[in-house]
């Protein structure tokens, strides 16, 4: 019960007050939480072929005239140090890092030859399987809360 001094009165079986009990936490509006789960498809093949270059036409161009800038974003959109680029077999460590995150079937060897043999189309693909595995979806929640 409460007390017209802000304090909890405990009573005993025949109603009369024994002791007087301060009050702890003071009633809120409420509390919210929310939750966003993001699912990233895993498994298969490469979503886009090595030689699917005209689907993206800015990373190609990327790829094609620049594609040590685009190693870089490639990089950062994987999660590393933007510099990563600049080490040695950097670029086939992170293909390797790529098809096994998203359980991409393949090989190191098969990853070892699209790298070091077409190196600028391994990264166009590997751009645009980031992009697609990597989508995000923003959730808005609004909630009112009343007082009482």
């Amino acid at each position: 019960m409460d007390s017209p001094g802000g304090k909890d009165d405990e009573t005993n079986l025949t109603g009369s007050a024994t002791m007087e009990l301060p009050v702890l936490t003071q009633p809120g509006l409420g509390e919210t939480t929310t939750t966003v789960t993001t699912i990233t498809q895993t498994g298969g093949d490469w979503s886009t072929g090595l030689f699917d270059v005209c689907g993206d036409t800015s990373t190609f161009l990327m790829g094609a005239f620049v594609p040590c800038c685009l190693d870089l974003s490639l990089a950062h959109q994987y999660g590393e140090c933007v510099c990563l680029p600049m080490l040695p077999g950097s670029t086939f460590a992170m293909r390797v890092g790529i098809r096994e995150r998203f359980k991409i079937r393949g090989s190191v060897c098969e990853d070892w030859t699209t790298v070091y043999c077409c190196y600028p189309l391994a990264l166009c693909q590997m751009i645009r399987e980031m992009k697609k595995r990597l989508k995000t979806q923003i959730y808005t929640v609004s909630t009112m809360l009343e007082s009482s």
